[in-house]
């Protein structure tokens, strides 16, 4: 089979992973904190136009985004910070739901596309998402978004554990840190995923109309 049967978009839904303020603007936490997002404005391009071939080719476009409250942070969640040197209670919390963090940035939700609300590193801990997807007779994703080796690794994982084919265009991801970028590619081709570019499946999606 081609490419083009892989992810034909009968079968194929697009997920947008945590391309959120906290995570990819200058003004965010991740920025604020010393995060290096220079490669984040390519992803976020490379983003864009899958979501544009995605509505021409009427795929399904979800977004997933981490949404945190102080019920939903788990303790394990506190004691991990602590250990690390900080408490997570005395500082500011990534993707605070309805804060100006939590805001989805670069590529935004249209009329139609499905949005699911996480608060964990992966939305299939914790939302309906595969079972709203297989109902709609999706068996295939290609997946976007931040970061390459936490949410979008996450994502990806728990993904094929339940039994999606999984496709990670690798330019429209981005690490803060280049190696980890690439040494997480390189684990979820070995492992979990299909490798391929944001270009390649938007061919794909165009040649669909």
């Amino acid at each position: 089979m081609s490419l083009g049967d892989w992810i034909a978009p009968g079968r194929t839904a697009l997920v947008i992973v945590d391309m959120q303020v906290d995570f990819a603007s200058p003004g965010g936490l991740s920025a604020q904190w010393g995060m290096d997002l220079s490669a984040v404005p390519a992803a976020i391009a490379a983003t864009e136009r899958l979501v544009e071939a995605a509505r021409r080719a009427r795929t399904p476009v979800a977004f997933v985004g981490l949404f945190t409250t102080p019920d939903t942070d788990s303790e394990a969640w506190y004691e991990r910070g602590r250990r690390k040197g900080h408490d997570p209670r005395e500082s500011p919390a990534l993707c605070r739901a309805d804060a100006p963090g939590s805001a989805f940035y670069g590529p935004q939700p249209a009329t139609g596309d499905l949005i699911f609300r996480k608060t964990r590193y992966s939305p299939f801990w914790d939302t309906d998402i595969a079972d709203r997807l297989k109902t709609r007779g999706v068996d295939t994703l290609v997946l976007a978004g931040l970061t390459t080796e936490c949410c979008v690794d996450s994502t990806a994982r728990d993904a094929f554990n339940h039994d999606f084919h999984v496709f990670v265009a690798t330019d429209a991801c981005a690490a803060y840190e280049p190696d980890l970028h690439a040494a997480t590619l390189r684990m979820l081709d070995l492992n979990t995923a299909i490798l391929t570019d944001a270009d390649s499946v938007a061919r794909v999606w165009n040649a669909a109309l």
